[in-house]
């Protein structure tokens, strides 16, 4: 089992993968969530939803290349799979680039993407509380419930 990242928690009871990326968004960071978010599809029973807040990334250092990459391969690899809702909320321009072109990438397959300016948008379209939106810290480290 591939352990969670620190800036991940997953709500089971609602079926909602959450992700807070902190600091600089890179090759190595994006690699080590898509291992951990492959583990976890690969293991589930049932489809779950995904909620990505860019709002604490300080920068993104990745080619258009690699993202276009990744892109591609997560529409491949998720074929065939019930549908999932994967939204992102965007503070800053040059993530709402990267998030048009993973929604454009992805569409017309099972990972319906799409972006927010505000948290209680998101939390409508994806059905859950807002408050459910957040990675909880707990005595300065992050937590993540158990897989």
């Amino acid at each position: 089992m591939i352990l969670p990242p620190t800036d991940v928690q997953f709500h089971e009871d609602i079926r909602l993968f959450v992700w807070k990326p902190l600091g600089v968004v890179n090759e190595a960071v994006v690699n080590k969530i898509l291992a951990f978010l492959a583990d976890k599809e690969a293991k589930s029973t049932n489809p779950f939803n995904r909620f990505t807040d860019t709002s604490a990334q300080d920068a993104v250092e990745l080619t258009f290349k690699y993202f276009f990459h990744v892109d591609l391969c997560r529409r491949l690899s998720y074929a065939g799979h019930p549908p999932v809702k994967s939204a992102f909320f965007v503070t800053h321009p040059q993530v709402a680039h990267l998030v048009r072109i993973h929604a454009l990438v992805t569409d017309h397959s099972p990972l319906h993407v799409e972006m927010f300016e505000e948290r209680e948008a998101a939390a409508k379209w994806l059905g859950v509380p807002v408050e459910r939106l957040t990675v909880q810290e707990y005595l300065g480290h992050f937590c993540c419930s158990p897989f």
